[in-house]
C-alpha cells in the first residue's frame, strides 16, 4: 500500500492487485486495479511486488519474463528515487541472524549521537510512506535476501554481512544460491564504499574475500569482534558471543560514518535491546526470564544458549523450545547443551527434540507452551534463567514468533510473578 500511495503521488499511472478483497477495495477508484496474471503486461515499466512473493515459484516471474518486465520491490524505488533526496548515507544490514538486533543497534546509536535517522526495510515501517530525512540523515535498512533479490541499484555507503547459515532454502536452489542473494548487497557498492563482515563462517568468510578483491585496503573487513569483549559486561541488552558481534559490526558501520568511540559506547551501553530477540524481561523470585521467541532455528538458538553459562560449575538455564522444526537436528545448539539445567519441549517438534536432548540434559515433555512454563517456574531456583527460544517456526501453534512471545510474556507474568507484572517487568514492551 505504501509503494501504490508512492507510486500515485508521484504521478505514475499504477495498476495495483492483491488477492484479497479489501486492499482492492481501498484503492478501487484511485488507480487501476488488475491481475497481473491476467492481463497484458506489454509496456509496464516494472512490477512491485512484496518480498513474501516466492519468485522461484510463482507464476508472475515467468510473465514478466516474457513481457520483458523487471520485478522490483520497494528498496528498489528507493533507491532510484536517491539522487532526488536531500544528500544522506544508506546502511544496509543482512545476515540469516542478527540483522534486526544490528540494524535497531545501529539506529539507536546514530540516534543517540543525534545524527537524523530512519529504520526500514525489513523491520519497521515502509521506507516509502514516510518523509525524506534532511540532509546528512542515515537510514538505516534491514535487507532479506528476498529484497536483495528485487534490488538492482542500492549502492549502500556502509554495508555489512553478520552471517549465512541455511534458511529459506524453500526459496533457493541450493544454500550456494541462498549464499549469493546475500552477497549480492555488495556487488551494487562501488569499490571505494565500505564493507563489514562477520567472518565467522566459510560463506561469509568467502564473499568478504571476494570484495576485498576489488576494493581498496580498508574497504572490505573482518570484524574484529574479541577487542569489544572486555566492554560487552556494560551492555546489558547485548549479552553472548552473538550480541558482541552485532555490537561490533554495528561500532564499525556507525564510526565509518563519523561516530567517535565515545559515541559508539554511549549507544551500546543505553540499548534496550529488541522484543522477541533475548529480550529481558524481567525477573521473579531472583529468576530471570528471557524471550527469545524470534530464534526460528538451531542457529539462532544458539548463541542464547552461549549467552548464560554456568555458575560456580552449576548450569541454570531452564531451555523451552520447539515448535515447527526446520532442520532435523539440534547440532548448532549442542556445544552449549552443558549451560542447561533442563530443557522442556513444545509443539509438533517437542517429541523429536525430547529425544535428541534425554542423552545430554533432564528433559520434560510438555506439548503446550503454558505447560513448559509452568514446570520450568517450578523448578528454577535464585539465580537461574527461564530462557523461551524455540530454535522452531512457530506455526504449528501460533499466527508468528510475535504472537508466541507475547504469550509467552503473558504466561511469565501470569504464573511466575507474585507481585505486579510491572514489578516484575513483564509489562514493560506492552503490544510493541
Amino acid at each position: 500500500m505504501a509503494t501504490v500511495e508512492t507510486l500515485l503521488a508521484s504521478g505514475a499511472r499504477v495498476t495495483a492487485w492483491d488477492r484479497r478483497e479489501e486492499p482492492r477495495e481501498a484503492l478501487a477508484g484511485r488507480c487501476e486495479i488488475g491481475d497481473p496474471l491476467e492481463i497484458d503486461l506489454t509496456g509496464f515499466d516494472g512490477i512491485v511486488v512484496s518480498p513474501g512473493v516466492p519468485l522461484n515459484t510463482h507464476p508472475i516471474a515467468e510473465r514478466a519474463r516474457a513481457a520483458g518486465v523487471p520485478i522490483i520491490g520497494d528498496i528498489e524505488l528507493f533507491a532510484l528515487a536517491r539522487a532526488e533526496l536531500p544528500a544522506h548515507s544508506v546502511v544496509g544490514i543482512t545476515g540469516t541472524n542478527g540483522k534486526s538486533t544490528t540494524t535497531a543497534l545501529v539506529h539507536h546509536m546514530l540516534a543517540e549521537a543525534g545524527v537524523p535517522t530512519r529504520m526500514g526495510g525489513n523491520i519497521g515501517l515502509p521506507v516509502l510512506s514516510r518523509d525524506p530525512l534532511p540532509e546528512g540523515g542515515v537510514y538505516v535498512f534491514e535487507l532479506s535476501s528476498y529484497q536483495i533479490d528485487l534490488t538492482r541499484s542500492l549502492a549502500c555507503e556502509a554495508a555489512a554481512l553478520i552471517n549465512i547459515t541455511p534458511d529459506h532454502l524453500d526459496r533457493y536452489d541450493d544454500f550456494a544460491a541462498y549464499a549469493f542473494a546475500k552477497g549480492r548487497l555488495f556487488t551494487m557498492q562501488g569499490a571505494g564504499q565500505f564493507a563489514v563482515f562477520g567472518c565467522a563462517d566459510a560463506p561469509t568468510s568467502a564473499i568478504q574475500q571476494a570484495e576485498a578483491a576489488r576494493r581498496p585496503d580498508g574497504r572490505a573487513v573482518c570484524v574484529d569482534a574479541w577487542a569489544w569483549e572486555p566492554l560487552q559486561k556494560d551492555w546489558p541488552s547485548l549479552q553472548g558471543p552473538h550480541n558482541l558481534q552485532n555490537a561490533a559490526i554495528a561500532a564499525a558501520l556507525t564510526q565509518q560514518l563519523g561516530l567517535t568511540r565515545e559515541q559508539v559506547l554511549v549507544g551500546l551501553a543505553s540499548f534496550a535491546g529488541l522484543p522477541h530477540r533475548m529480550e529481558r524481561m524481567g525477573s521473579a523470585n531472583g529468576v530471570l526470564f528471557v524471550n527469545d521467541s524470534k530464534a526460528t532455528n538451531p542457529a539462532s538458538t544458539a548463541p542464547a544458549l552461549a549467552a548464560y553459562p554456568p555458575v560456580e560449575g552449576k548450569p541454570r538455564l531452564h531451555w523451552i523450545c520447539g515448535g515447527l522444526a526446520k532442520e532435523d537436528n539440534l547440532d548448532d545448539c549442542a556445544p552449549h547443551f552443558g549451560n542447561v539445567a533442563a530443557a522442556y519441549t513444545i509443539g509438533e517438534a517437542g517429541p523429536m527434540f525430547a529425544d535428541l536432548l534425554e542423552p545430554h540434559m533432564h528433559v520434560e515433555r510438555c506439548e503446550l507452551l503454558a505447560e513448559a512454563v509452568s514446570r520450568s517456574i517450578a523448578a528454577a531456583k535464585e539465580g537461574d534463567v527461564i530462557l523461551f527460544s524455540p530454535a522452531c517456526a512457530s506455526f504449528d501453534q501460533f499466527r508468528d514468533y510475535e504472537a508466541r512471545g507475547d504469550t509467552f510474556r503473558e504466561l511469565a507474568a501470569n504464573i511466575g510473578c507474585d507481585a505486579t507484572p510491572a514489578e516484575c517487568g513483564f509489562d514493560s514492551r506492552s503490544a510493541a
